[in-house]
């Protein structure tokens, strides 16, 4: 693909991704747009393994965007970043097309693994800021990842992962997460699991003070005999 291609397909994702671009100008402001043009060419120097200059452009990147890329990592159409600041995308990450991240993502590894050692984001994905994801599995296409939630294993295709670790809270099917990028009403599990608490134990209490009930009534109905017997 061309580079004056490549360009105009990058603003484009930016300005129908963020409303706060108010033209194509204003886009080669943006850390997205900047760093993605220094990852596309410390990319292709990698390939060719000039690793050294692969990462010389790469960090001038970081230093100007706040936003790392390894230049190895594997990035596919429309990706977009925003705002970006402390984003961290790892060597053996593989991203599909149509991905959203926000500040503060992690897309990295555990630490204990060797060959590929980051995750592999689907298609039509996004995860939004602060969230952790740790590991080489995959995050499965059209899914959402809450903010703040730390992944740690495979996630279905179409799910809704939040929570620290991470879990499923919602599984459709949907075929562009970017359409609805409401970050804020996700389901809460913690909250759930707190409600679902209460309210079995209310039941509990209300069945006990039935039992206690019935049980002083028996104890009645005995005294009552036992005096007649009397």
């Amino acid at each position: 693909m061309g580079l004056m291609k490549r360009i105009r397909e990058e603003i484009a994702v930016i300005r129908e991704r963020d409303p706060a671009i108010h033209s194509s100008m204003e886009v080669f402001l943006y850390p997205s747009f900047k760093v993605m043009l220094h990852y596309r060419l410390a990319h292709k120097l990698y390939l060719r393994k000039h690793y050294f200059l692969a990462r010389w452009v790469s960090q001038r990147g970081v230093r100007k965007t706040g936003i790392e890329i390894h230049p190895g990592a594997q990035i596919g159409k429309g990706f977009f970043i925003d705002h970006g600041n402390g984003v961290i995308i790892g060597e053996t990450t593989v991203i599909g097309d149509n991905v959203t991240l926000y500040q503060g993502v992690t897309l990295g590894g555990t630490g204990k693994e060797t060959g590929k050692r980051h995750p592999t984001v689907g298609n039509n994905v996004m995860i939004s800021a602060g969230a952790k994801v740790l590991g080489s599995f995959k995050i499965g296409d059209n899914s959402k990842i809450g903010a703040g939630s730390v992944v740690l294993k495979e996630v279905p295709p179409g799910s809704t992962v939040v929570g620290v670790p991470g879990r499923v809270v919602r599984r459709k099917k949907q075929t562009r997460p970017q359409e609805e990028m409401d970050q804020v009403d996700l389901p809460d599990p913690v909250r759930e699991d707190i409600v679902n608490l209460q309210r079995a134990d209310s039941e509990l209490t209300n069945r006990l003070l039935e039992l206690e009930k019935v049980v002083r009534e028996m104890e009645r109905q005995k005294k009552r005999e036992a005096e007649g017997v009397s």
